[in-house]
């Protein structure tokens, strides 16, 4: 393994209590990576075909926005139960359609305000033409914390005190970001290694070193784990990696998490950038085909459904264009579907029935007014791994 200092050791006092902060050395690494080694090119070319794959078969949907509406919805929800949140994926939906009861609703706004930072992100690298940077960053942040769990804890602002992970107090934390004097120099660096193109370092690979740069800076008081994962798919549709940002990692982060703290650990202790970068690339291999399988599904699902309602002859015309609206939204009601589509309500209430009947949708309330139907099959493909901790 190559030997590396990737930063220092400065100490500190909070309440008489003394520690040591760690600040991490800017990027790229000294001496630089050689992603030559057998270990890594094997595994970056798995996981370049492997996104390949994933890229493309967004464009063989029938309506690729369908896919990504609620795959980014499972991403937050990861991302957000690997902080602690407990929501579940009809959670969410349910929160997005306002009949929420007996959901902890801090939780699900986290989760909520996730997809908006994203989409924020996006549509700013997108339609505005503004690069990755810390304004970015800070504007996503600041989404991302409004209202929920995250309210009152300084939302687009970089932090101005110290914190600490782990442990009831730095002495006894497992790790102790950079002191907070330190984060405009160290904030301008990462900025610069943002900006940095494909021809001097592979975008996979910038991805996997900033996330870990992030995560070792703590550059805002709360939100920065969740942060830190939307990263990877903000940069690598701003590096052109990806048409829509299809990849997401928490799932995998998730399911290995013990491996996931090692990993970025032996970063800071023993300059490991080469097995964080093997264990990333394994993520993206994994994840990408993960994805695409679950698309597969879900595109046989909608197929075989649309054949179901097709051979019902005179009434499918009523009864598909009401299906193809739950198959946008996953959980819908008669007052959310009958304004998308040209019928009446008693009319769109009675094609939900015969979805029903079909056993393509179930009734999730119980109750014989305001119901709410959810296209479970679908939802059940997609919840896979989303199950809260």
């Amino acid at each position: 393994m190559v030997t590396r200092t990737t930063g220092r050791y400065v100490p500190g006092s909070l309440h008489g209590s003394t520690y040591r902060a760690f600040i991490p050395e800017a990027l790229p690494p000294v001496p630089p990576i050689d992603f030559a080694r057998p270990d890594l090119l094997g595994r970056k070319e798995r996981a370049d075909q492997a996104l390949g794959r994933l890229d493309g078969i967004t464009l063989m949907l029938p309506d690729p926005t369908l896919f990504l509406y609620q795959y980014v919805r499972k991403e937050a929800l990861l991302s957000s139960q690997i902080e602690g949140t407990q929501s579940s994926l009809a959670d969410l939906l349910l929160f997005e359609l306002e009949e929420a009861p007996g959901v902890p609703v801090d939780d699900v706004e986290d989760v909520s305000n996730y997809v908006a930072a994203l989409n924020h992100g996006l549509r700013r690298l997108r339609e505005d033409q503004f690069p990755m940077s810390l304004r970015l960053l800070r504007e996503v942040h600041a989404i991302l914390l409004q209202g929920g769990r995250g309210a009152g804890s300084g939302a687009g602002e970089f932090r101005r005190g110290q914190v600490w992970i782990g442990g009831r107090t730095p002495a006894l934390a497992h790790f102790v970001p950079p002191p907070p004097e330190t984060l405009s120099d160290l904030m301008q660096s990462f900025e610069a290694f943002l900006h940095i193109g494909a021809d001097e370092m592979p975008p996979l690979a910038k991805a996997a070193l900033a996330h870990v740069q992030f995560e070792t800076i703590h550059p805002f008081n709360d939100g920065n784990g969740r942060l830190g994962r939307l990263l990877i798919a903000l940069m690598l549709c701003a590096d052109g990696v990806l048409r829509e940002p299809s990849l997401y990692l928490s799932l995998y982060f998730k399911t290995h998490r013990a491996e996931y703290y090692q990993r970025l650990n032996a970063v800071r202790t023993e300059g490991n950038w080469e097995g964080w970068i093997a264990f990333f690339l394994d993520g993206v291999a994994q994840t990408s085909q993960q994805a695409v399988d679950a698309a597969q599904r879900l595109l046989a699902l909608l197929a075989a459904d649309r054949a179901k309602i097709a051979a019902m002859g005179a009434r499918a015309g009523n009864v598909g264009l009401v299906f193809e609206q739950i198959a946008r939204r996953v959980i819908l009601g008669v007052p959310q579907a009958t304004p998308k589509v040209p019928l009446s309500a008693p009319t769109v209430r009675a094609a939900f029935a015969t979805l029903q009947d079909l056993g393509i949708v179930v009734e999730v309330t119980g109750q014989q007014r305001h119901r709410v139907y959810a296209y479970q099959a679908y939802l059940d493909i997609l919840s896979e791994g989303a199950q809260p901790l």
